[in-house]
């Protein structure tokens, strides 16, 4: 399916409708779709691929892909089958309280990837996690700017002021996507959008496939909610941890400013979009508590994927790295890890 898509774009413009009828091989891949690996390395590349074209695009490639009709029926396919996965492994409901309750406490034994960086992570595994968040930050708040147009009132206003936040509040220079980029040039890391797609696994695309799938549909609105909400809620105490293992390994204070930034805003972020996106929402559609159910579960259920397979990787006999190809690291920095 990846090499299906990479071939079409790579090609030149979109076809004309007469060869969308006959197009076998966007039809073969359409079929692989329903029989693949939801969180495959296969499906989510090309899914990923499909989903850029409605951000920045790629150097060479004609714009018009972005709606052409046999691509979009097998970004259809793929995203049935992602979507199917998602409701099949969350628990569900429709008790938001109670699914937002649950990530207001950490147990005090808790022991994440941040919890690993900050006690006893090493130069190369912060590199290495840096390289992979980038998929994301690089484009931070991109993917919930498309759920503005889907609220209304209260819970529109509320979400936009966050998203101001998230933009710099009016000042470029802390826009939060430019100073990931400076944390990345910091570490000696190829700072440049998408830099690090290539070496990033499925577990990874996954998490941001979710929202670019969840924001681009406006039946799932209420699942792109419950994401943000529950993004917020889990960064203030990630980004202190971050932060601290950031001064331990040595890196300079534009690295260290990305993570402070969000210490203090995601706290406030959590409030408005608890209180007032949330709230105001349910308020107008009480039967969207489902899908802000299923934003939040889903959230937490590729996270803990990607968690295993960074500290699965890591914590191996001897470490190995969690990337799909080395990034470009500083040579004296880098340490002895030997790719997958």
């Amino acid at each position: 399916m990846s090499r299906t898509v990479a071939r079409a774009l790579a090609a030149g413009p979109p076809p004309g409708p007469a060869q969308h009828a006959t197009g076998h091989a966007a039809g073969e891949a359409v079929r692989r779709a329903r029989a693949a690996d939801p969180y495959g390395e296969d499906l989510q590349l090309a899914l990923h691929t499909c989903y850029e074209l409605h951000y920045r695009g790629f150097t060479g490639v004609d714009p018009d892909w972005e709606w052409d009709p046999a691509l979009l029926r097998l970004r259809a396919a793929m995203e049935e089958a992602f979507l199917a996965a998602l409701r099949r492994d969350v628990p569900g409901g429709t008790d938001v309280e109670g699914a937002l309750g649950e990530l207001l406490t950490e147990p005090v034994d808790a022991s994440g990837v941040t919890h690993h960086l900050r006690d006893e992570g090493e130069w190369w595994q912060l590199l290495e996690h840096a390289a992979l968040r980038s998929v994301y930050h690089l484009k931070e708040a991109d993917p919930h700017a498309w759920v503005v147009p889907r609220l209304r009132g209260r819970a529109k206003t509320a979400l936009v002021a966050v998203e101001h936040d998230e933009f710099g509040g009016g000042r470029p220079e802390m826009i939060h996507q430019g100073l990931y980029a400076g944390l990345l040039d910091d570490l000696g890391l190829d700072a440049s959008y998408g830099a690090h797609v290539d070496a990033a696994p499925a577990v990874m695309l996954a998490t941001v496939n979710m929202m670019s799938l969840f924001g681009l549909r406006r039946s799932l609105r209420g699942a792109l909610v419950g994401h943000f909400a529950a993004a917020e809620i889990t960064t203030a105490p990630s980004a202190r941890r971050m932060a601290r293992a950031l001064e331990r390994l040595g890196a300079g204070p534009r690295a260290v400013l990305f993570y402070t930034e969000h210490i203090e805003a995601d706290a406030v972020h959590e409030q408005v979009l608890r209180h007032d996106v949330i709230g105001g929402l349910l308020e107008d559609e009480p039967g969207l508590a489902a899908d802000v159910v299923l934003g939040v579960q889903a959230t937490g259920l590729l996270e803990d994927r990607l968690a295993a397979h960074l500290l699965g990787s890591w914590r191996a006999r001897p470490p190995r790295s969690s990337l799909r190809a080395p990034v470009a690291a500083p040579a004296a920095a880098a340490g002895p890890v030997t790719g997958e």
